[in-house]
């Protein structure tokens, strides 16, 4: 498929195999991958959001969150989530925007922009924001990641949305600033990349710990080691596709309906069955965003949402 104007194309670098890979079999009890971007096109086969979704509904995919990364993608995952009942909306502008956006002295009408946004339908979830200190090394980046990282806080509590943390090398500072400014009643760690100091640190806050295809990695051994120490009660599952493909497809084009691997890679490390596993997370999913039924979509259609996003 040639036709999906509404995606950006992401570098593929030295990538080699751009194809996507082979669907799993279909989940018994299906889950929510309740972080994604689908405005971001990653393979040789470009899909359309409604060719995403149907993939991910055939194999038992329930709903997926939207993820916005900026203004631009954040309306339209806003705008997406209008008219389409599979999807629900995070708004939020990405801790490696924010410096680009100080020096511009866009940053404050950025922010104006999400906070407007999370008072839209069917938005459920600020995020991603935190802090990145593995791209961002200057202390100017740093204080605008922060800076804004606050303010995202605020808007999550104003309007009683959920938050979603992006959090690289920078553990101790996000506990710092949540414990500082009063974490939002529901917080998430977004492809949690801590070890058991963090899960504990979460457990003990009632954060949630959300598991991307990076806990199938070969080395990613203190990852699992959070995940056994993470209460079931805290777990969620996502892709953040197209990032982060789960084995044994690591370095292809990730996509919701790749999920099932990753959940079933948790359900077989923890010792527990796949199907009770999913009810957990399909629970704990719903008491951080809501049901997906719970505001009805819009009838018509949305003309902006076969338009590419302009960052």
């Amino acid at each position: 498929m040639t036709e999906p104007q509404h995606v950006r194309q992401r570098d593929q670098g030295e990538r080699k195999d751009l194809s996507y890979p082979p669907a799993p079999e279909s989940l018994v009890v299906g889950v929510y991958d309740n972080h994604t971007h689908l405005e971001i096109a990653d393979g040789v086969e470009p899909l359309t959001y409604r060719e995403q979704l149907d993939r991910a509904s055939a194999v038992g995919i329930r709903g997926i969150v939207q993820v916005g990364t900026d203004v631009a993608t954040s309306t339209w995952g806003a705008e997406m989530a209008a008219v389409e009942p599979r999807m629900l909306a995070a708004v939020a502008v990405h801790p490696n925007e924010t410096a680009v956006l100080e020096q511009r002295g866009e940053l404050d009408a950025a922010l104006e922009a999400i906070a407007a946004l999370a008072t839209r339908p069917r938005v459920r979830a600020v995020g991603e924001t935190g802090l990145d200190y593995f791209r961002t090394t200057d202390p100017a980046g740093r204080a605008a990641q922060l800076r804004a990282f606050e303010a995202h806080i605020e808007i999550a509590k104003k309007n009683n949305l959920a938050l979603q943390i992006h959090d690289r090398d920078a553990h101790d500072d996000v506990v710092a600033t949540l414990r500082r400014v009063g974490a939002p009643e529901r917080t998430v760690f977004h492809c949690f990349s801590g070890g058991e100091e963090l899960a504990e640190i979460c457990t003990q806050n009632g954060w949630y710990m959300s598991f991307a295809g990076t806990v199938t990695f070969k080395n990613a051994v203190t990852l699992r080691e959070a995940l056994e120490r993470a209460p079931r009660s805290l777990l969620l599952v996502e892709t953040d596709a197209p990032f982060l493909t789960p084995m044994p497809y690591r370095g292809r084009p990730n996509a919701p309906y790749l999920l099932p691997h990753t959940l079933r890679f948790m359900a077989s490390h923890l010792g527990t069955d796949v199907t009770m596993l999913a009810s957990q997370i399909n629970s704990n999913t719903e008491s951080v965003y809501g049901r997906w039924d719970d505001e009805p979509v819009t009838s018509q259609s949305n003309p902006f949402a076969d338009q590419p996003p302009q960052s």
